[in-house]
């Protein structure tokens, strides 16, 4: 992650359209490889480093399985974790055939997945075509985690997805008690 990361307030993509226009600038300035880095982590909540250590076996190995899940060990909680991308699988699938390596997100510098620093540089470069604002790596987990909680107002088992200790920790991580204080105080008046 980069440094200048944490000099922003990282923020989850909160508009639809938003969202759909930096998955636009992703595929038209970055490339197939950079946007399906950030379908996979706007639909897992997969933390940077997980996403980056995807093995492309890992992804063809599911075609003959119904359910298209695989377990990971998340790399900061050491925790195991099951990742079902059965919604994206096929767009997730055709991208694999034409990775040339071990590693999903592959590198141009060797066999080697690319940096994190490289996605940071990535989605800016993407956020910048799309104007969304406030973007970082960990935008894709708490975008997931937004959507994630509007969709199914379950706090407790995104909670769990994301391996958080308390439910208060997830909201604030997701944004929703920001975003719903500034709701009603941009409506309030006396």
């Amino acid at each position: 992650m980069s440094k200048n990361e944490y000099l922003i307030d990282v923020q989850p993509i909160r508009d639809m359209q938003q969202l759909e226009d930096m998955k636009w600038a992703l595929r038209r300035h970055c490339g197939k490889r950079d946007y399906i880095l950030f379908l996979i982590g706007i639909n897992t909540g997969l933390r940077i480093g997980d996403l980056l250590n995807l093995e492309t076996k890992t992804i063809i190995g599911l075609k003959k399985k119904k359910r298209k899940e695989f377990l990971i060990r998340e790399g900061k909680t050491k925790k195991e974790r099951m990742i079902n991308i059965t919604g994206i699988y096929e767009e997730v699938y055709e991208y694999t055939q034409s990775v040339n390596s071990n590693w999903l997100f592959p590198s141009r510098k060797g066999d080697k997945s690319i940096s994190t620093i490289q996605a940071y540089r990535q989605l800016q470069k993407a956020a910048n075509f799309a104007s969304v604002e406030a973007v970082g790596t960990h935008t894709m987990r708490k975008t997931f985690g937004y959507w994630f909680y509007k969709q199914t107002k379950d706090v407790a088992m995104l909670q769990d997805i994301l391996n958080h200790s308390t439910p208060q920790i997830t909201l604030r991580y997701i944004g929703i008690n920001k975003e719903e204080k500034d709701h009603v105080l941009d409506t309030f008046c006396l």
